[in-house]
C-alpha cells in the first residue's frame, strides 16, 4: 500500500473542499485576487494530484476589479449530485474593518473541465459557503454569518437556509445551527450524513497558528449540535516542533472501500514563523469511533506528514516542462494574472511568435490593472530564469522577473530608463508598502540587447543575477541576499492570505503601454 506524503498540494492552494465521483477525486482550492478563480485537481489514489480546471474564466462569473489584497475568491466548495458539479464561492469585495462584504455564488457544470455555468447570486451574509445535498433530494446551504455589531462576536456562527433548484435562489427560514466552540472564529462549515446523523465540521481558531478543525453531529440537519468531546479533530496548536503549521479549515472525503480522509490546509513555516509559500493542503488518513465520532488514524489531533494511502494502483500524473518557450496558443494553466484576465488587450502569444509579449498598464500597487503574469513558489528552495527584449524611454517605464506577495510586499529586478543612464537594470523592493531601491547605482545597458534575469532563492534568502547578449556573458550577481521572509502571510500587522507567486510583468505610468517580450521562462525546484 502507497505512502502520501504532505502536503499533497504544495505552494499556495488553501481551504480545500474535497470531493470523490466514483473512482476519481478533485479538490477546490481558494485562489484570493489571482485570476482565473478557483483551482481544482484530480487524482485516482489521493496521492499524485494534477490541475485539471479553473472553472471560473470570465469576468461575468468573476469580476475582481478592485478588490482589495486578500479579497477574491475565499474557500470554494465543490459538490456533485444526479449528474451535476456544482462550485459555490465568495467573492470578497472588502474584509478589514467591521465589516465584510462577502457576496457568495453558485456555478454548475455537467463536466469538471466545464463549460460551468453563469453564476447564481446566493447572499452576503458571510462567507465560506457550503452546499449539502440531502438524501431526501433537498439541498442546504449554510456559511459563516459576520456580525459587525459592537458587543457581538463577529464570528456569529454557521447558519442554514434551504437552497431551491427550480427557483434558483435561497428560500425558506434562515437558522443559526451552530455557534461553535471555546475556541471560536467558528467558519469553514460542511455537512455530511452517516448512520441517521447530520456530521457538521467546521473550521476554528483562525487560520494562523491556533487553526483547528472541529467535528459536531445531529440527528436533525438544523440541530441541536453535540460537540465531540474530545474537539478539536485536528489542530498544530501549542506544537511548534510539528512541520505541518495552521492545520485546520478541511473537507471529508469517503473513499470506495468505506475508508475516510481530511483533507485541510496547513503551512510550513521557515524562521519568525513565516510561511513564504502560504497555506496549503495536505491529507489525513481517519477512523470512525463504535460511539461515532471521528478520529486521526495516527491517534491525537496532530496532522501527520506521512499518511496510509488507498488501495488502488498509484497513478502517476505528467508533470509539466520546466521551461515554457511559450510557443503555444494560450498560456499554461501554471500561469494566473492578477484580478483581471490574461486578455489580447494587454497580453500576446501571437503578435510576436515564440515570445510572451506583455504590454505595461498600471504601476505595482494598482489593485485594477496590472500587466503581471505568474505561477505559483511550490518550494522553498528554487531557480528561476527568463530572457527579454525591452525598450524602455522614460523612467515611467519598468519590465522584468518578480518575486510577488501583493501590493504592499514584492521584490522586483527590472529593466528601466534612467537620465544618463539610458536603458539600465534596478532592483525595487517594497516591504510592507515602503518603497525602496536596492542598487546604489542603476547597471547601464546597451539598447537592442536581450537581458537574462535570474533568481535563486534559497529559504528566505534570494540573490539576484544578469547576464546580457554579446557583452557580460556569464551569471553575474546584482547585489547582496534580500531578506523575502515578508512574502508571507505572517509578517504583515493584519493576517493575510495568499503565497508567494514568480512572474514576468511590464508597467507604463505614462499610459503608452509599452511592450515587454519575453523569450522563455525557467522554473525550477531544487532539493530542500
Amino acid at each position: 500500500m502507497s505512502v502520501i506524503e504532505n502536503p499533497i498540494l504544495k505552494g499556495f492552494h488553501p481551504d480545500p473542499s474535497i470531493l470523490r465521483v466514483e473512482g476519481d477525486y478533485y479538490i477546490a482550492t481558494s485562489t484570493f485576487e489571482w485570476f482565473p478563480g478557483v483551482r481544482i485537481y484530480h487524482s485516482k489514489d489521493l496521492k499524485n494530484w494534477r490541475f485539471i480546471n479553473s472553472p471560473l474564466t470570465r469576468v461575468s462569473q468573476l469580476d475582481m476589479k478592485g478588490n482589495i489584497n486578500s479579497g477574491g475568491i475565499w474557500a470554494p466548495c465543490l459538490s456533485y449530485s444526479d449528474g451535476l458539479f456544482y462550485l459555490i464561492y465568495t467573492d470578497v469585495k472588502s474584509w478589514h474593518g467591521a465589516y465584510k462584504d462577502t457576496h457568495n455564488y453558485l456555478v454548475t457544470a455537467e463536466n469538471i473541465t466545464g463549460p460551468w455555468s453563469e453564476p447564481v447570486y446566493l447572499n452576503s451574509s458571510g462567507f465560506d459557503p457550503s452546499l449539502f445535498h440531502d438524501w431526501d433530494g433537498r439541498k442546504w446551504f449554510t456559511n459563516m454569518i459576520w456580525d459587525y455589531r459592537k458587543g457581538h462576536h463577529p464570528f456569529g456562527g454557521i447558519i442554514l437556509q434551504e437552497y431551491s433548484e427550480e427557483e434558483q435562489k435561497l428560500v425558506g427560514p434562515v437558522k443559526n445551527i451552530f455557534k461553535g466552540t471555546d475556541i471560536k472564529l467558528t467558519e469553514g462549515p460542511h455537512i455530511y450524513k452517516r448512520n441517521g446523523y447530520y456530521y457538521l465540521l467546521t473550521a476554528e481558531g483562525g487560520t494562523e497558528y491556533a487553526h483547528a478543525s472541529t467535528l459536531a453531529r445531529a440527528k436533525n440537519i438544523d440541530g441541536p449540535y453535540e460537540v465531540d468531546e474530545q474537539y478539536p479533530l485536528l489542530t498544530s496548536a501549542g506544537r511548534d516542533e510539528l512541520p505541518l503549521q495552521k492545520a485546520g479549515h478541511g473537507s471529508l472525503v469517503e473513499t470506495q472501500d468505506g475508508e475516510w480522509y481530511l483533507a485541510h490546509l496547513c503551512g510550513r513555516p521557515l524562521k519568525d514563523k513565516r510561511c513564504t509559500l502560504g497555506r496549503e493542503t495536505a491529507i489525513q488518513h481517519c477512523e470512525w469511533t463504535d460511539d461515532g465520532w471521528l478520529r486521526l488514524s495516527q491517534g491525537g489531533n496532530a496532522p501527520s506528514l506521512h499518511v496510509k494511502g488507498i488501495n488502488v494502483p498509484e497513478y502517476k500524473f505528467e508533470t509539466a516542462p520546466e521551461k515554457d518557450d511559450f510557443d503555444e496558443p494560450e498560456l499554461r494553466t501554471d500561469w494566473n494574472s492578477l484580478r483581471i484576465p490574461a486578455d489580447p488587450s494587454w497580453v500576446s502569444l501571437s503578435e510576436r511568435p515564440g515570445y510572451l509579449r506583455l504590454k505595461g498598464m498600471e504601476s505595482l500597487s494598482s489593485l485594477h490593472k496590472q500587466s503581471l503574469i505568474a505561477r505559483r513558489q511550490q518550494a522553498f528552495n528554487v531557480e528561476v530564469e527568463t530572457s527579454m527584449a525591452f525598450e524602455p524611454e522614460t523612467f515611467q517605464q519598468m519590465a522584468g522577473l518578480i518575486f510577488y506577495y501583493d501590493t504592499e510586499d514584492h521584490v522586483y529586478l527590472n529593466i528601466t530608463h534612467r537620465d544618463g543612464l539610458g536603458k539600465c537594470i534596478g532592483i525595487i523592493q517594497t516591504k510592507h508598502g515602503e518603497y525602496d531601491e536596492l542598487l546604489e547605482r542603476y547597471i547601464e545597458i546597451e539598447e537592442g540587447q536581450e537581458v537574462k534575469l535570474k533568481a535563486v532563492a534559497q529559504n528566505e534568502w534570494l540573490q539576484l543575477y544578469y547576464k546580457v547578449e554579446g557583452s557580460v556573458t556569464e551569471w553575474k550577481k546584482i547585489g547582496t541576499e534580500i531578506d523575502i521572509s515578508h512574502l508571507s502571510d505572517d509578517s504583515a500587522p493584519h493576517v493575510r492570505f495568499t503565497g508567494t507567486f514568480i512572474g514576468m510583468c511590464t508597467q507604463d505610468l505614462s499610459g503608452q503601454k509599452k511592450e515587454a517580450d519575453f523569450d522563455y521562462f525557467v522554473y525550477q525546484e531544487k532539493d530542500e
